[in-house]
């Protein structure tokens, strides 16, 4: 059974460490803020999370970028090289090109080898969302499982992972269209925090609102226990809010017999639309 590379992009939102951990591969996404491009290395070594979340409280805005075609390939072609196969996991077609990048590389590559067989499984998934999907994916990968094996796996696992969160600051889903000019201005004044989720085709939903922030979090942990399935991995990413974060986290294990939980920043690139403060929930359910 020919070996195969696990490959994905940096809106995963790992750390450095889960990435080595994991012996991935892993391409970092782009933005541009004040006139400079970054790269979301999961090292952070282009820009501190504390730092691009303080820009934004400031007022700066990035503008982001998918992966290119030419990125993957730089990428997959060594690999191809080495005689491996290649299983890529990409972020969320609904929010993103970067997999249709990944899949037009992937038949670039395999008419240079013949021999390599190079998967691209769209996620639907995003932040530690996608994360979790890549993690599992790992530990199937590390069972023995075939490529193949592999990839039918992730996709029956991407429908029943729960993408739940709440953002602080009703502004910057303003600027990314996902609520109206009206509904910021009213939903600030009143101090509604919307309740949002991935939905199956990947796109990012407002679900509900409620007031007051303490109000959005515990509708977080309502929604894993309407939908919860398998509690045993639980991840949690957030806008520089890390206490509350922590907090959650701790409210979870108190009911949940959670193996590993696992809580890391939402990274620029989806962290320039959802703004500081944002506060995201992630879990294997009954379905997205």
């Amino acid at each position: 059974m020919r070996d195969f590379v696990i490959l994905t992009d940096s809106c995963c939102d790992f750390s450095a460490q889960m990435e080595a951990e994991l012996e991935l591969k892993l391409l970092p996404l782009s933005f541009v803020m004040e006139g400079k491009e970054y790269f979301d290395y999961p090292d952070h070594r282009d820009i501190q999370p504390a730092d691009f979340y303080q820009r934004l409280r400031s007022g700066s805005l990035g503008t982001t970028a998918a992966i290119s075609v030419g990125v993957f390939h730089e990428a997959m072609e060594p690999i191809a090289a080495a005689g491996k196969d290649i299983l890529c996991v990409s972020f969320s077609s609904g929010l993103s090109t970067t997999y249709q990048s990944a899949c037009i590389a992937a038949q670039e590559v395999q008419e240079t080898y013949p021999d390599c067989k190079v998967l691209v499984v769209d996620s639907r998934a995003a932040s530690l969302g996608q994360g979790l999907l890549v993690y599992l994916t790992v530990q199937e990968k590390r069972r023995g499982r075939t490529l193949e094996e592999v990839r039918d796996f992730v996709e029956q696992k991407k429908d029943h992972i729960c993408h739940w969160f709440t953002v602080d600051d009703l502004n910057h889903l303003k600027r990314g269209g996902r609520v109206s000019a009206a509904a910021a201005l009213f939903g600030t004044m009143l101090q509604m925090k919307p309740v949002l989720h991935v939905d199956g085709e990947g796109h990012l939903i407002p679900v509900d609102k409620v007031r007051g922030r303490r109000a959005s979090v515990n509708a977080l942990l309502q929604k894993m226990d309407e939908l919860v399935e398998d509690p045993s991995v639980v991840f949690i990413s957030h806008g520089d809010c890390e206490a509350e974060a922590v907090a959650l986290g701790e409210a979870i294990k108190a009911k949940y017999p959670v193996e590993r939980l696992e809580i890391n920043y939402v990274g620029p690139v989806i962290g320039n639309h959802s703004g500081p403060g944002t506060l995201a929930l992630f879990f294997q359910g009954k379905h997205k």
